[in-house]
């Protein structure tokens, strides 16, 4: 307790110095949140195709607007996989396919693993994330969302 340390950055340029100052601070951000809660989930995408897959199977049994908001929201949060699986290089469609039906076969910790290239179980390869990375994301997009829905005019002003 009370220790401080310094770290110094040598870069070629600005770009590279500003990109390694996010890197630090999101590294930091990880370890306060492990600090604040101390639970790790799987990473790669397999909790949130999971939540997708189980909202989606909920969404089936309700009727009228419930189901429709709730497939909708399932259906948003593939968004993260395919994104996940675009930023890597992989193709999105197959990859997000894939793993959808690796989860509805009960594979729950199966997610996309970015140095290999493809689905695997994710836990395995030791890739995890702070659980309360993956709560507050989720949250601050719902309350935007309910935000949004709670709009009931527009007025246009010059």
């Amino acid at each position: 307790m009370g220790r401080t340390t310094t770290v110094l950055v040598r870069g070629s340029n600005q770009l590279v110095l500003d990109e390694a100052e996010r890197s630090l601070h999101d590294a930091l951000c990880v370890v306060r949140c492990l600090v604040n809660k101390r639970f790790l989930i799987a990473g790669g995408g397999a909790p949130e195709i999971e939540m997708s897959r189980q909202l989606g199977v909920w969404a089936k049994t309700l009727q009228g607007m419930e189901s429709y908001c709730i497939r909708g929201f399932a259906e948003a949060l593939e968004v993260i996989p395919y994104t996940l699986a675009e930023n890597a290089g992989l193709n999105p469609i197959a990859i997000v396919t894939e793993l959808r039906n690796r989860h509805a076969n009960g594979e729950i910790n199966t997610g996309i693993n970015v140095r290999k290239g493809q689905i695997t179980n994710i836990l395995e390869e030791n890739v995890v994330q702070p659980l309360l990375v993956s709560t507050s994301a989720i949250s601050l997009a719902t309350e935007c969302v309910r935000m949004i829905l709670k709009i009931d005019d527009i007025v246009t002003v010059r």
